[in-house]
C-alpha cells in the first residue's frame, strides 16, 4: 500500500458566535447578554441540570435583571425529535425573544432547534440537511456543561427521529449562537462517565478535523456547503486543543476536581467545535451514528471506541499530518522517519483514550458480527461526512474496519 501525502491549504474559513465568554465563574455575564435580545428568555435544558444549585442561580439572575423566564427541563439524550414538538406546542404563543441553551450537546442543539421552529413555524423536519432554513431564527445563546461536544459554537442541531430510526442534521449558519459563555466550573459535578464520553468527543473532533480533506472549495461551493474541509484557520484550533488535551486529559482522569485540568479540556472543546463548524467531521462519526443508534450507547463512547481503527485506516492518506500530531504531542523525534513519528502519533491518542477507558473495542459496545453489514450499509448514508474523509470508504472497506474494530485488531497497514 502506498502513502498519500496530499494536504494542500489554500482556504483559512471559520465561523463563530459573535460573543465567546471563557473562564471559570462567567456565567455571572449571562444575565447582560440575554437582556440585550429581549425581555422574554426561554432556558432548555435537562432534568439532571434543572435540579442543581447552579442553574438556580442563572435563573434567579436573569429574573433580577428583568426578564421573564420560562423554563423546558425535559430534554432527553440524543435529543428526540419529540422534545422539539414539546416545545413548540408549549411557547408558540409566548412571544420568546431569545433561546438558552444549558447543559450538554443535546440542551444546546435543543436550543438552536427550537429558536428556529418558534421563529419559523412548521416541523422540524422541514430543515432536515443543510442550508434549509430560508429565514431568520430566534437569537440562540449557548452555556456548555460538559467538555467535549463544540455544539456551543457549531451551526448544526443533530435530532433522533425515532419513527425513521436514524440521528439527523439541521445544518444552516442561520442557527449559528449568537453568543457562547463557556465556564469551566459547570463541569466540576460532571460524573465520571460523562467526563470521559464528552473529553471523548473532544479528542475526536480535533483529530478528524486535523486530518480531514483540504477541499479549498469554490466560491460556489462555501455558498451551498456549511463543511468545507480543514483548512488554515481551523489547524490553529486544532494544533492548540489537542495540545491541551494532551496535558490534561491524564490529569482529570486522575483528580476530576483537577481545576485547571476542566478547564483546559473544556477550552480544548471549544477549539474541537470551531474546527469542525468549518472542516466538518468524518468517518469516525459517520461509523458511529448507526452504532449509536444500534446499541442506545453515548456518542462520545462510540467515536472514542471508533477513533484508533479509523486513525489506522487514514494512516497511508495522512502520514505527514499524523507525524505533526506526534510531534505535536511530544513524542515524536523530528529526525526519525516520518511514518514512525505518525505511528507514535496514534499511540498517543490511544494512550489518551485509555486514560479516559473509553472501550477498547466495539463489542464493549454491545455491537455483534451479525450487526457489522447494517452499520457499514447504514454509514454509506452519511455522504456529507465520509465526503470530508482524507481516504475514500467504500463499504466494503467499512466492513472490513468495523471487523478489525470489533475484535481490537489495531495492527498498522503495511506502507511503502
Amino acid at each position: 500500500m502506498t502513502t498519500e501525502n496530499t494536504n494542500q491549504l489554500g482556504l483559512g474559513l471559520l465561523r463563530q458566535p459573535h460573543s465567546v465568554i471563557f473562564g471559570p465563574g462567567q456565567r455571572a455575564q449571562l444575565p447582560y447578554l440575554v437582556a440585550q435580545h429581549g425581555r422574554r428568555a426561554l432556558i432548555v435544558t435537562d432534568a439532571r441540570m434543572a435540579k442543581t444549585p447552579e442553574f438556580s442561580e442563572v435563573v434567579v439572575a436573569f429574573e433580577n435583571v428583568g426578564l421573564e423566564v420560562r423554563v423546558y427541563a425535559e430534554v432527553s439524550p440524543e435529543l428526540p425529535r419529540e422534545n422539539i414538538q414539546q416545545a413548540a406546542a408549549a411557547y408558540s404563543d409566548a412571544g420568546i425573544d431569545v433561546v438558552v441553551g444549558i447543559g450538554g450537546g443535546s440542551c444546546l442543539d435543543m436550543a438552536k432547534v427550537t429558536a428556529l421552529v418558534l421563529a419559523q413555524g412548521g416541523d422540524i423536519r422541514d430543515y432536515y440537511g443543510e442550508n434549509l432554513v430560508q429565514g431568520p431564527v430566534l437569537p440562540i445563546i449557548t452555556v456548555p456543561t460538559t467538555a467535549g461536544t463544540g455544539a456551543e459554537v457549531s451551526c448544526i442541531g443533530v435530532v433522533f427521529d425515532a419513527e425513521r430510526g436514524v440521528k439527523v442534521g439541521v445544518a444552516s449558519s442561520r442557527l449559528e449562537p449568537v453568543a457562547t459563555v463557556i465556564d469551566p466550573e459547570f463541569t466540576l459535578s460532571a460524573p465520571p462517565g460523562l467526563t470521559a464520553a464528552t473529553a471523548a468527543d473532544a479528542l475526536s473532533h480535533l483529530v478528524e478535523t486535523f486530518t480531514d480533506l483540504a477541499k479549498n472549495p469554490s466560491p460556489e461551493e462555501m455558498q451551498q456547503h456549511l463543511y468545507v474541509g480543514k483548512n488554515v484557520l481551523t489547524d490553529i484550533y486544532c494544533r492548540h486543543g489537542l495540545q491541551l488535551l494532551n496535558q490534561s486529559v491524564e490529569r482529570i482522569a486522575a483528580d476530576p476536581l483537577d481545576r485547571d485540568a476542566r478547564a483546559d479540556t473544556m477550552l480544548a472543546a471549544f477549539c474541537g467545535g470551531m474546527a469542525l463548524n468549518t472542516a466538518g467531521t468524518a468517518a469516525v462519526h459517520a461509523l458511529q451514528s448507526p452504532i449509536g443508534g444500534l446499541t442506545n450507547t453515548p456518542h462520545g463512547l462510540g467515536v472514542g471506541a471508533l477513533l484508533p481503527y479509523v486513525m489506522r485506516y487514514n494512516l497511508p492518506a495522512r502520514v505527514s499530518v499524523f507525524a505533526e500530531l506526534g510531534r505535536l504531542l511530544g513524542v515524536a523525534d523530528s529526525t526519525a522517519a516520518e511514518l514512525e513519528q505518525a505511528i507514535a502519533g496514534i499511540e498517543r491518542i490511544d494512550a489518551l483514550l485509555a486514560a479516559l477507558r473509553v472501550p477498547a473495542d466495539l463489542s464493549e459496545l454491545g455491537v455483534t458480527e451479525q450487526d457489522l453489514a447494517v452499520i457499514a450499509e447504514q454509514a454509506m448514508l452519511s455522504t456529507r461526512l465520509l465526503a470530508n474523509n482524507p481516504r475514500e470508504m467504500t463499504e466494503r472497506d467499512a466492513l472490513g474496519l468495523l471487523r478489525r474494530a470489533l475484535t481490537g485488531d489495531r495492527s498498522f497497514p503495511e506502507l511503502s
